[in-house]
C-alpha cells in the first residue's frame, strides 16, 4: 500500500506542452512524432516578448500606409470613432482568443480551427473557421508579394532616377526569391529573429510616415471633403474604406498559432505571458496607426494617396529608406502568415496522405506554395481594391465576430449580462463590416482593372 508506485505506462503526467494533469496521453508513437515535425506544436518555449514581436509584425502590416486614404474617404467624425472602436473590438476579441486557448484543463487549442471545432463541433468547425483563415492568409501572403514588390520598385526607382525602368513583375520576383529560402525555417520560434526585425521596421516606417508629414506641413488649398463627385462614389469608397481599416487589425488569424509556441504548466498557464505581449503589442500597433492616420489625413486631407509613402516624394533618402523597411517588414509578415497555411499543408500531407515527414517534402510543399502566391501577385496587382476586398470578406469575421460566435457557445454567458450584451455589439458591428466593405472593394478593383494589361 504505502507509497504510490510510477503510473502504469499508458498514463502521462502531461506538463509543459499539453496541458497537465493525470491523463491519458492517447498519441500513438506515430502522432507524437508528427507533432514533434509539424511548425505549430514542435517548439514551445517561446518568451512572452516573442509574442509580442509576433503580434507587432502579424498586425501592423503594410496597411498602415493607406490609413490616411481610408481616413480621406471616411472623413473625420467617422474616421477617428471607426479607428479607436476598431482598435477596443479588436483588443477584446484577442483577450477572447488568448483566454479560450485553454479553458479545457488539460488541452491546448493550438490552432484557430480546433478552437473552431470545439465550439461548432468537429466537421462544422472546420468548414467554418478553415476556409476563412486560408482566405486570410493566403489573401495577405498574395497582397505581402504586392507590397514588397512595390516597394522594391520604388526604392530602385527613387536612388536610381536615371535609371532604365524595370517591370513591377521582376520586382515581386526579387522579392518572392527571398521567401524561397525564409520559408524553409521550421516553425514559429526559428522565425523569431526575422519577426523581430519586422516588429522594429514597422515602426521606423511609420514614424518616418507621419514624421515626414509633419514636416511637410498642412498644405495649401488643403480639403478634407470627400473626393468622389457622386453620391454613390461617396458611399462605396466609405465601403471601401471600411475593409482597409479592417485590413489593418488583422493579426487574429495567427494568435493561437503564436500562443501555442508558450510552455504552459497548472501554476502558470500561457496566458500570462501571452497577454503580457499582447498589450505591449496593442500599444505599438496605436503608436503606430493613429499618428500615421490623423496626421497624414491632417496634412494632405484628401490629395494624400493609397500608399502615403508615394505623397510624399522628398526628401528622397529618406522616402527610399522608408520603402526598403517595409520591404523588410513585409517579408516578416509573410513569414508569420504562412507559417499556419505551411502547418496546414503538412498536416494534410502527412495525417491524410500518408507521407513520410521529411525535410524534401516539407522543402517541395513550401516551393510550390510560395510559386503560387508570387504568380498570382504578379498577375493581379491592384493593392488597395484586394485590401478592400479581402479585407470585408475574411477579415471581419475573424478578427472581429468569430471570436465572439465561439465564446457564447462555450461560455453561455446569461442573456442581457455585459458579456452577452458586448459580444453581441461586436458580432452585428462585424457582420455590417463583412457586407459592406467588400462591395467598396470590388467596385474599386473594376475601376482599376478597366485600365490594366497583364503582366506589364
Amino acid at each position: 500500500m504505502g507509497t504510490q508506485g510510477p503510473p502504469p505506462p499508458n498514463i502521462l503526467e502531461l506538463k509543459g506542452g499539453y496541458g497537465y494533469q493525470w491523463q491519458v496521453d492517447e498519441r500513438t508513437a506515430r502522432e507524437k512524432e508528427i507533432d514533434d515535425w509539424l511548425p505549430i506544436t514542435s517548439s514551445r518555449n517561446a518568451k512572452w516578448w516573442y509574442s509580442a514581436f509576433h503580434n507587432v509584425t502579424a498586425m501592423v502590416g503594410a496597411g498602415v500606409l493607406s490609413l490616411p486614404y481610408a481616413m480621406s474617404e471616411l472623413g473625420w467624425g467617422p474616421g477617428v470613432v471607426i479607428l479607436v472602436l476598431s482598435w477596443i473590438i479588436t483588443l477584446y476579441t484577442l483577450w477572447q482568443m488568448v483566454e479560450m486557448h485553454e479553458m479545457v484543463p488539460g488541452k491546448r487549442f493550438d490552432r484557430y480551427h480546433e478552437l473552431g471545432q470545439y465550439a461548432f463541433g468537429e466537421k462544422l468547425g472546420l468548414y467554418i473557421v478553415v476556409p476563412q483563415q486560408l482566405v486570410v492568409e493566403v489573401g495577405v501572403n498574395i497582397v505581402y508579394m504586392v507590397t514588397g514588390g512595390k516597394s522594391l520598385k520604388k526604392f530602385h526607382d527613387t536612388v536610381c532616377g536615371t535609371c532604365k525602368p524595370i517591370k513591377q513583375t521582376y520586382f515581386i520576383m526579387i522579392f518572392a526569391s527571398v521567401h524561397f529560402v525564409l520559408s524553409h525555417l521550421p516553425n514559429f520560434n526559428s522565425i523569431s529573429g526575422v519577426s523581430l526585425a519586422a516588429a522594429v521596421m514597422s515602426l521606423s516606417y511609420s514614424t518616418i510616415a507621419w514624421g515626414a508629414s509633419v514636416d511637410k506641413g498642412v498644405q495649401e488649398n488643403v480639403d478634407y471633403g470627400y473626393k468622389a463627385k457622386s453620391t454613390a462614389g461617396t458611399v462605396f469608397n466609405f465601403f471601401s474604406a471600411l475593409g482597409e481599416v479592417a485590413f489593418a487589425y488583422a493579426g487574429h488569424n495567427v494568435v493561437l498559432e503564436i500562443q501555442a509556441t508558450i510552455p504552459s504548466t497548472p501554476e502558470k498557464p500561457s496566458k500570462g505571458p501571452m497577454w503580457r505581449g499582447v498589450i505591449v503589442a496593442y500599444i505599438v500597433v496605436a503608436l503606430c496607426y493613429f499618428p500615421v492616420a490623423l496626421i497624414g489625413y491632417w496634412m494632405f486631407g484628401n490629395a494624400v494617396s493609397d500608399n502615403i509613402l508615394i505623397t510624399l516624394e522628398k526628401p528622397a533618402w529618406l522616402i527610399a529608406m522608408a520603402n526598403m523597411f517595409v520591404v523588410i517588414h513585409v517579408i516578416g509578415s509573410y513569414q508569420i502568415y504562412a507559417m499556419p497555411v505551411f502547418d496546414m499543408i503538412e498536416t494534410v500531407l502527412v495525417k491524410k496522405l500518408h507521407f513520410r515527414p521529411s525535410f524534401l517534402l516539407r522543402f517541395v510543399s513550401r516551393n510550390i506554395y510560395v510559386a503560387f502566391t508570387m504568380f498570382v501577385g504578379i498577375t493581379f496587382p491592384f493593392f488597395g481594391g484586394l485590401l478592400g476586398f479581402f479585407g470585408g470578406f475574411a477579415f471581419a469575421p475573424t478578427t472581429y465576430f468569430l471570436p465572439c460566435i465561439m465564446w457564447l457557445a462555450i461560455y453561455k454567458p446569461k442573456r442581457y449580462s455585459l458579456s452577452w450584451t458586448t459580444n453581441w455589439i461586436c458580432i452585428i458591428l462585424g457582420v455590417l463590416l463583412m457586407v459592406l466593405s467588400p462591395i467598396g472593394g470590388l467596385r474599386q478593383i473594376i475601376l482599376q482593372a478597366k485600365d490594366y494589361e497583364f503582366y506589364s
